[in-house]
Formats: structure tokens, C-alpha cells, sequence
């Protein structure tokens, strides 16, 4: 009797102990928290609010139910938006800008008080949007194209300033993607092909204009030429006249005698050469 009293009296003490136990290994595991890397915490004390202090990578304690940890991360993050915005000569503008931000980290707790863990999703597209449309409106829209690199340079320079206000570090800013809308790419297709036949109506006039100076050149250089030849006549005579008349019937007489189909026949008042096919 007495050893199943002593049996009875030590499983309890055993599940005690295990109950205690168990108890310990909760209460120390909701003392601990974890930072990985890349993160940082702030802790939120019941009592005193935020602690001003952030934690870094690693294993620390904290007081359970009175204390809370809340995980940043540190870690360069890339956000992309849209804005459609209206230029100086009342264009509308689409643009789709890239930037990669991060936190200031000694800056957490002020962050987490004012904006919360999702930050930058609340802060980044309204300032973007803000950015992109005072300084799209400073610029024509076919300037957006040709000054594009002091267009980007001029959006980063003031986002990053903006993004500064609250304690956001901005380490890129481009602009990725930028289209007109209906109306002026329509008036851009039109004015290319006006340009085009322009360029072409250009074409065409000094085309005339290079065929009548060639047409003049080539009437001067055929009066030149009549004139040689009415010197040459007036001072030699007609024997010049004579020789290229007997040189001209030399030519043809024999390009004639060549052909198999051509016959010489004499006539009394003249003479003729008349084509003869011999297979008739």
C-alpha cells in the first residue's frame, strides 16, 4: 500500500516538473525573438511606446505580453508606377518610373510611428506621381524626348530630396517607359509624313533644276560646236562638208554590204537600195 502511495506521490511530482517545464521552455521561447539578416527590428513596449533603439541581426530578449518586436527590412527594394501627367503644351504623357529604396535604418522607429511597417508602399507612389507631374509640366512633350537624360536626372534630383522628408533613401531613379497619347502620336505620324513630302517636293526641284542647267550646258556646247564647224567651212571651204558626206556613205555602205537580205539594183533617174528576202 505505502509503495503505490510513494508510485502516486512521484508521477505527480514528474508531471508537475514537466508541467513546470513546458511552462519555462514557452515563457522563454515568447521572451526571445530573432533578427535575420537584412532586417532590423523595433520593439514596442506597452508602457513607453516605441523604443527609440533598433535591434540588429541576431537572437534578443524581450518581456512577454509587455514587450513586441516589429521587423524591418533593410534590403534595397524595387517599386514600379505609373502616372499619366500633362505637359507645358497641354499634352497628356504617360510614364512608368523604377525606383529602388530603402529605409534609414537609425531612422526606424520615427518610421514606424508615423507610416508603419508598409512604408513605402504608402509613401513612394504618392511623391512619385507628385515628382513626375511638376516636372513634366516644366517641359514641351517633343522636349521629354530629345532632353530625356535632363528629364530623368531633374525627377531623380527631386525624389530623392522628396523621399528624404521621410527618412526613405533612394540608391536609383529611371524613367523606364514614356508614350503620348492618341491625339499627338497622330499629329507626330502626320508631320513625319508632311516632312517626307517635303524632302521629296525638294527632290523633285533640284532634279528640274540640275536637268535645265544640263539642257543649257548641252545647247551651249552644240553652238560652239556649229560655230567651229561654220568656221571651219568659211575658211576651208565645203570639202569638209564633203568628206564627213563621203566618210557618213562609207559607214553605211558597208554595214549594208554585211547583210545577206540586201541588194544593189540601179535604176535610171536614181538609185535605190531595196530589201530583198531570198527565201521568197
Amino acid at each position: 500500500m505505502g509503495s503505490n502511495q510513494q508510485a502516486v506521490t512521484f508521477l505527480t511530482n514528474l508531471a508537475r516538473a514537466a508541467v513546470g517545464l513546458g511552462a519555462s521552455a514557452t515563457l522563454l521561447n515568447s521572451s526571445l525573438y530573432t533578427v535575420d539578416g537584412g532586417e532590423r527590428a523595433v520593439l514596442f513596449d506597452r508602457f513607453r511606446g516605441v523604443i527609440d533603439a533598433t535591434a540588429g541581426e541576431g537572437t534578443h530578449f524581450l518581456i512577454p505580453w509587455l514587450q513586441k518586436p516589429y521587423i524591418f527590412d533593410i534590403r534595397t527594394k524595387p517599386h514600379t508606377f505609373s502616372s499619366i501627367s500633362g505637359t507645358k503644351d497641354l499634352q497628356m504623357v504617360n510614364l512608368t518610373l523604377r525606383v529602388l529604396s530603402r529605409p534609414e535604418v537609425n531612422k526606424l522607429p520615427t518610421i514606424f510611428k508615423t507610416l508603419g511597417l508598409e512604408y513605402d508602399e504608402k509613401v513612394l507612389p504618392s511623391i512619385g506621381n507628385e515628382v513626375l507631374k511638376a516636372v513634366v509640366a516644366q517641359f514641351n512633350a517633343d522636349q521629354l524626348l530629345t532632353e530625356r537624360p535632363y528629364v530623368s536626372a531633374l525627377v531623380r534630383d527631386s525624389l530623392i530630396r522628396r523621399a528624404k522628408d521621410f527618412n526613405i533613401l533612394l540608391d536609383d531613379v529611371a524613367i523606364t517607359h514614356l508614350s503620348y497619347g492618341a491625339e499627338f502620336s497622330k499629329a507626330v505620324e502626320q508631320k513625319q509624313v508632311a516632312q517626307q513630302e517635303a524632302e521629296r517636293s525638294r527632290f523633285v526641284v533640284a532634279k528640274a533644276e540640275e536637268e535645265r542647267r544640263a539642257a543649257v550646258i548641252r545647247a551651249e556646247g552644240e553652238s560652239e560646236s556649229a560655230k567651229l564647224i561654220s568656221d571651219a567651212t568659211a575658211a576651208a571651204g565645203m570639202g569638209l562638208i564633203e568628206l564627213r558626206r563621203i566618210e557618213a556613205a562609207r559607214k553605211v555602205s558597208s554595214t549594208m554590204a554585211k547583210s545577206g537580205n540586201v541588194v544593189y539594183i540601179p535604176d535610171s533617174g536614181s538609185r535605190m537600195l531595196i530589201g530583198v528576202n531570198p527565201s521568197g
